[in-house]
């Protein structure tokens, strides 16, 4: 497996061959930031966690550089707050026991730059060698531009590969916007009740980014059970914690559907629920 950046790192917690490693891949989730996998992938992660006929790749595009810091990392150079966020990634590979960890370590700057072509065949690359049946990334609608670019490269990538090398399905998942603003048939539900010690803990292992100012575990396990309490406003509870996707098969399916176009008609969609709602009630 040869990867463009001299810095990107492979790392496999069980030690198999790299290329044994990515192979065995069932499950696969693309996520821009160190943390970005355990925030908004947990099913996939889950779906895998204990199985020996199933196994999580996770990928992580850029080095995480730029995050805030305060306290203990407030005086942390961007090297070394890069430093630590890898070994926190690395230990919930470990603790999530994750197939493989492919760490590109591109600069936000890099996965952003349209004209930049490494991100996105690296993608190409690694999705051909594992041939995942279910791919997860951002969703098109994240308000992080880094996230909005690592889901754009992912679906170019996806879009290069012949159709038998395309996953069966392919979501953007929740991080820096959610997604319960969509339509209830249009959002994709995954119910992630079962092993919440295990999501618990991984979103629990990057002190750098929770002790340096932003609770991001107490704020994704309450994101998941305000989903699943807030689903339905005319039933009860059916599970305790969900996590919510967008659908982004029809766009790596076929080619000739524009992304933007794609999302905005969710949208609109939307508003037009919103003022039919308002109408009936006049």
């Amino acid at each position: 497996m040869k990867l463009s950046s001299q810095e990107a790192e492979i790392f496999i917690p069980d030690q198999k061959g790299a290329d044994e490693a990515i192979g065995r891949t069932t499950h696969m989730a693309i996520g821009a930031h160190p943390d970005d996998l355990e925030i908004m992938a947990p099913n996939l992660i889950l779906d895998c966690y204990g199985r020996a006929d199933r196994w999580f790749c996770g990928v992580v595009t850029t080095n995480g550089a730029g995050s805030p810091r305060s306290l203990i990392y407030a005086d942390y150079s961007d090297e070394e707050m890069a430093r630590v966020r890898r070994g926190e990634q690395k230990k919930a590979a470990v603790v999530g026991e994750y197939g493989a960890l492919v760490m590109l370590n591109y600069t936000s700057a890099q996965v952003k730059d349209p004209a930049a072509a490494d991100t996105k065949d690296d993608l190409k690359n690694l999705i051909a060698a594992a041939k995942p049946t279910v791919l997860g990334t951002h969703n098109l609608a994240d308000k992080h531009a880094t996230h909005v670019a690592t889901a754009v490269r992912t679906i170019q990538a996806l879009r290069e590969l012949p159709n038998d090398a395309l996953p069966e399905k392919v979501y953007g998942f929740e991080v820096w916007r959610g997604l319960d603003w969509m339509l209830d048939e249009e959002a994709v539900t995954f119910d992630v009740s079962v092993r919440d010690n295990v999501s618990a803990a991984l979103v629990s292992l990057y002190d750098s980014q929770i002790s340096g100012g932003k609770r991001y575990d107490l704020a994704t396990m309450g994101r998941r059970r305000e989903r699943a309490t807030y689903l339905a406003s005319h039933g009860t509870d059916e599970s305790a914690l969900l996590a919510l996707a967008m659908d982004l098969t029809p766009l790596v399916r076929d080619p000739a559907l524009d992304m933007a176009a794609y999302v905005t008609g969710t949208i609109e969609r939307f508003r037009e629920s919103v003022a039919k709602n308002i109408r009936a009630a006049q």
